[in-house]
């Protein structure tokens, strides 16, 4: 039922709003597990919260609960697309609908950027994920090297630290 109420209410903005139903209100995770299991779901095929709906879905109640929380998180989206891609075929050159849309991507985008400072949160206190999260920006964000060598480069770094920590 979480997934389904985040799946109406998320309509371009999931990822902010699932932090805040399964960390703060529900208390499904703490925020360092959250923020585990989204990297992890950011370098599986798909939509992050897609596949953090089944991850969280399969912890709880099995695949059940993984085939539950996913149709609850896409279900409504999907509708609301058709429909929502039906009325811009028919209004897409009205300049008061463009602005609409500019308005929604900027509202988009503060929500992600504070989604973002909570997520980093946590790291704060791990010294060596900060430093695999800056890597991460830099190789990707800065250096613009390819999404697949980076994440396989980054894998076995992070692989190696987590050795290399173990080992201390």
């Amino acid at each position: 039922m979480g997934f389904l109420r985040l799946g109406m209410i998320s309509f371009g903005g999931a990822l902010p709003l699932s932090r805040r139903m399964m960390v703060e209100r529900e208390g499904w995770l703490d925020g360092e597990e959250f923020a585990e299991l989204l990297g992890l779901c950011q370098f599986l095929p798909g939509g992050n919260i897609i596949n953090m709906s089944v991850a969280v879905g399969m912890k709880f109640r099995g695949p059940r609960g993984a085939l539950a929380a996913l149709l609850g998180m896409i279900t409504v989206p999907a509708i609301v697309v058709v429909l929502l891609g039906i009325i811009y075929d028919q209004f897409r050159n009205d300049v008061y609908v463009q602005h609409l849309f500019a308005g929604l991507a900027a509202a988009a985008s503060g929500l992600m950027i504070a989604m973002g400072i909570k997520v980093a949160r946590p790291l704060l206190r791990d010294k060596p994920a900060l430093a695999m999260a800056c890597l991460s920006f830099v190789v990707i964000a800065l250096a613009r090297f390819p999404l697949l060598y980076g994440m396989v480069g980054l894998t076995l770094a992070s692989a190696a630290l987590v050795i290399w920590r173990r080992r201390k």
